[in-house]
This record gives structure tokens, sequence and C-alpha cells, in this order.
């Protein structure tokens, strides 16, 4: 990305090439690709250089702001970050009164907790489906049995569920909440522990019997 900077002024950011008329001059857009860094700034043109965005998971991230540095030859971008809201929120008009629905409810913005438990629970619920056709087996076929391996495993998914809600219930802020997410590594940056989020008992024991 680039910047074209007149009278120490940043007057435009060009985010991809293309033809330019400076000082009555018109460039094709090829010198952005072919002419050297001292020959674009002779003109006003000057590199942006990136700044860091918040992690969407857990940060709204602004608009970005430009600064030019004539020392520096560049022009630099900087975000503003916010922390979304951990807990749930009654939704606001705009005149700051209760949001209501058709039906007379309350509007509710989720926060994260829920969020994640919500996918939590929908997770669980996806990695136990699949072995609704046994069940149906055994509808269909009172002399058939739904595994053992199958029965424990999918009561090992539910208890891993229930430690997923309690460690989202548990976090009492934004730091902790974000640990949750956080792989557990070795000195040679191995992962020893996957994060309490994402670690779900293996189902290496029923792959036999997963429809």
């Amino acid at each position: 990305m680039w910047a074209y900077i007149k009278d120490n002024k940043i007057e435009e950011i060009i985010a991809r090439p293309k033809d330019m008329v400076i000082d009555d001059i018109r460039h094709s857009r090829r010198i952005f690709t072919a002419w050297t860094w001292d020959e674009l700034n002779a003109i006003g043109i000057y590199t942006v250089e990136a700044g860091t965005k918040g992690d969407d998971r857990f940060e709204i991230t602004s608009n970005p702001t430009y600064t030019y540095s004539a020392s520096g030859k560049k022009v630099t971008t900087a975000y503003t970050t916010t922390d979304r809201a951990l807990d749930d929120a009654n939704a606001k008009n705009e005149d700051g009164s209760d949001m209501k629905d058709a039906d007379g409810n309350q509007v509710v913005n989720y926060g994260l907790k829920t969020i994640a438990k919500n996918q939590a629970k929908t997770k669980a619920h996806e990695l136990i489906k699949r072995f609704g056709w046994l069940v149906q087996r055994v509808t269909m076929d009172s002399s058939a049995t739904i595994p053992s391996a199958v029965t424990t495993y999918c009561a090992a998914i539910r208890t891993d569920c229930a430690a997923i809600i309690t460690a989202i219930d548990g976090a009492s802020n934004m730091t902790a909440f974000k640990a949750l997410y956080v792989d557990t590594v070795d000195s040679d940056g191995e992962i020893t522990e996957v994060n309490r989020i994402n670690r779900w008992t293996t189902d290496s024991t029923v792959e036999d019997y997963i429809r």
C-alpha cells in the first residue's frame, strides 16, 4: 500500500497501483512496481507500513489512522482496539431505552461467554450425533445394542462440554477468557496440551461407528 503526500500532508491512501496525475504530469500505474522508492518519494509517493489489528475473536478494531513521517519517509498505520463484552447485556435503542422484539421481549446482545458456551454445546452435539444411526438401529431391532465404546465416548464428550462451560463461567476477565484459547507448548514450541476450548476426547476408539 502507498500514500500520496503533498505539502507534508496525506492526500490519499492508495490500496493498489493506478494511473495518477501529479503536478500536471500523468503517471502510469506501472511506476508503483517499476520505480525505486527514491523515485516514488520524489513525486510524493511513500510506503505505508501495516499496523497491528486486534484479534477479532476478542476485540473490535477501529478504522485505521495514518501518520506521515518526513524523516522516516513513510506512513505508519495505527488501530484502536476495544475488548468485546464478556457478558450479556440488554440491547438498547438510540434513545437509551430497552430494545424489544415484535413480541415485546427484551432483545439481548450476547457476550463472548454465552457465544462460546453455545459453540461448545453445538460442537458436542455434532460429535455425538454421528452415532445416531446406532440408536435408530436399536429402535428397529431390539436385539441390537449400542457398543460400550460409543456410550463411553459420548459420556466423555458430555463431560468435556461441561468442563468447557465451567471454565468459561470461571473466566472473571478478558485475560482469563483469552487464556482458555491458548495451547500449552514445550520449549520446542510443540503443543503438549490443546487449549480448554478446543480440547475434546479423541474418537480413535469409535472410528468404526462414525456415520
